[in-house]
C-alpha cells in the first residue's frame, strides 16, 4: 500500500532541492512545463491544517492532530486507492516503501540521463538536423576562395550562418526544448569559422611571402645591372610594387606592406648611392675603350680625340676637386646622366639586356669591314695595264695585281 504522506514528502523534497537558491532556474522551468503537461487530467483534494505547531508535526501523534484533518486524510487515502493500481515490477506488487525506493531509482536514472526525457528525445531528433546544417555551412564556406580580407571572410561567415539558422528553424523539432541544439549548432559553426580563419591567415601569409620573395629577387637583380640605369630601376620598382598590391590579399597584407615598403626604400637608397660611382667608372672605361677603337680600329682622329677629352675631363676634375662626389652636383654631370639614361634604357631598347649581343654584332661587322671592305675598295683593274718604255716599240704587260 502506498503511503501518501511519504510520497508527498519525497516529491516536495525533490522539488525544493531543485528550486533551492534559484541556481538551476532553467531546469525548474522544464519541470514545471512537464508537470503542466502531465496535469491536464488531474483531481484536486484539499487538506485542512493538521496542527498549529507546524514545526513539530513530525513529533505529533494522530491523537494530537485536528480530527477534521484525520478525517480528510482517510478520505484522501481512499481516493488515491480507488484511482491507482498497485505497481507491479518483475511480476511482484510493490508496497509503499518498495514503490518509494523504485521511484527514487527512476529519478536517479532520469538525472543521469539513462532514461530519455522530453528534452533528450528532442535533442536526439535535432542532432540529425544540426549535422545537416553543419554540412550546409561547410559547403557554403568551402566555395569561398582564400585568402580574403578580414571583412570579406566575416561577411561570408555571417551570410552563411544566417542561411543555416533559417534552415535549422524550419526543420528543427520542439519549440521549448531546442535551446541545447541551437547552442551546439552555434558552437560548432564558430569552431569551423575559427579553423577557416586560421587557414585564411596561413594562405594570406603564404601568398604575400611568395610575392615578397619575388619582389626581393627582382630588386636584387636591379641592383646588379651591367649598365646602371635609374629609369630601369624605377620601372622595375614600380612593377614590383604594383604586382604586390594586386596579388597580396588577406589579413597578412598590412604586415607585408610594411616589410616590402621598408625593403624597397633601403634598396632604392643603396642603388642611388652606387649609381653615380658605377656610372663614373663606366664612363672612364668607355673613354679608354674608344681611344683604342678610334686609333687602332677605326683610325679616325676625331673619335680618338673625343675619347681623350672625356677621359681627361673625368680624371682631372676629380683630381682638382678631390672626390668624384663633387662632380655629381655639376650641371654638366646632370646632362651626361640624362643622355646616358636616354641611351641605355627606353621603351624601345633596353641596352642593359641587349648590350652584349649588339657588341658582338658590331665587332663582327667591324672585322668584316676591315678585312674585306678595304680590299674590295682598293682592288686592281679588271683589264691589264700596259706600260711602254721610252725608245721601245714593244709594250710590256704589267699586271696590276
Amino acid at each position: 500500500m502506498i503511503h501518501v504522506e511519504e510520497l508527498s514528502l519525497i516529491i516536495i523534497l525533490r522539488i525544493s532541492f531543485l528550486i533551492a537558491g534559484n541556481k538551476n532556474i532553467e531546469q525548474v522551468n522544464q519541470i514545471r512545463e512537464s508537470l503542466e503537461i502531465m496535469g491536464e487530467n488531474s483531481t484536486a483534494f484539499s487538506l485542512p491544517q493538521p496542527h498549529l505547531l507546524r514545526t513539530k508535526l513530525c513529533n505529533l501523534h494522530d491523537s494530537d492532530l485536528d480530527p477534521s484533518y484525520i478525517k480528510r486524510r482517510e478520505e484522501l487515502k481512499g481516493l488515491v486507492t480507488s484511482m491507482i493500481q498497485p505497481k507491479m515490477v518483475r511480476g511482484k506488487f510493490l508496497n509503499g516503501k518498495e514503490f518509494v525506493s523504485f521511484l527514487e531509482q527512476i529519478l536517479e536514472a532520469l538525472n543521469k540521463g539513462d532514461i530519455p526525457s522530453t528534452v533528450s528525445l528532442v535533442e536526439v531528433f535535432n542532432k540529425g538536423v544540426v549535422d545537416q546544417c553543419l554540412k550546409l555551412y561547410n559547403d557554403m564556406m568551402s566555395r569561398v576562395s582564400l585568402p580574403l580580407s578580414e571583412d570579406l571572410i566575416r561577411e561570408a561567415h555571417e551570410e552563411s550562418k544566417t542561411k543555416v539558422m533559417v534552415v535549422f528553424e524550419e526543420q528543427r523539432f520542439g519549440r521549448h526544448h531546442a535551446k541545447t541544439s541551437v547552442e551546439r549548432l552555434e558552437s560548432e559553426i564558430q569552431k569551423i569559422y575559427a579553423n577557416l580563419y586560421l587557414k585564411n591567415e596561413y594562405e594570406s601569409a603564404k601568398l604575400c611571402e611568395g610575392l615578397y620573395s619575388s619582389c626581393e629577387d627582382k630588386v636584387d637583380e636591379l641592383q646588379e645591372l651591367r649598365l646602371p640605369s635609374m629609369a630601369k630601376f624605377n620601372a622595375g620598382f614600380t612593377q614590383c610594387n604594383r604586382s604586390f598590391e594586386e596579388g597580396c590579399h588577406g589579413p597578412s597584407k598590412a604586415v607585408y606592406e610594411k616589410r616590402i615598403e621598408k625593403m624597397l626604400g633601403k634598396s632604392r637608397l643603396q642603388f642611388i648611392k652606387d649609381y653615380n660611382n658605377r656610372l663614373f667608372n663606366w664612363l672612364v672605361g668607355f673613354s679608354l675603350v674608344m681611344v683604342v677603337v678610334g686609333r687602332f680600329i677605326l683610325k679616325f682622329f676625331l673619335v680618338e680625340a673625343a675619347a681623350w677629352i672625356l677621359f681627361i675631363f673625368l680624371e682631372t676634375y676629380t683630381r682638382i676637386f678631390w672626390s668624384p662626389e663633387s662632380l655629381y652636383y655639376n650641371p654638366v654631370w646632370h646632362l651626361v646622366v640624362t643622355v646616358w639614361e636616354n641611351v641605355v634604357y627606353s621603351p624601345v631598347l633596353d641596352l642593359d639586356r641587349w648590350a652584349i649581343p649588339l657588341a658582338w654584332v658590331s665587332l663582327t661587322l667591324l672585322l668584316f669591314w676591315r678585312c674585306y671592305g678595304k680590299r674590295k675598295c682598293s682592288g686592281g683593274a679588271l683589264l691589264p695595264v700596259y706600260a711602254f718604255q721610252t725608245g721601245s716599240s714593244n709594250p710590256r704587260v704589267r699586271r696590276s695585281d
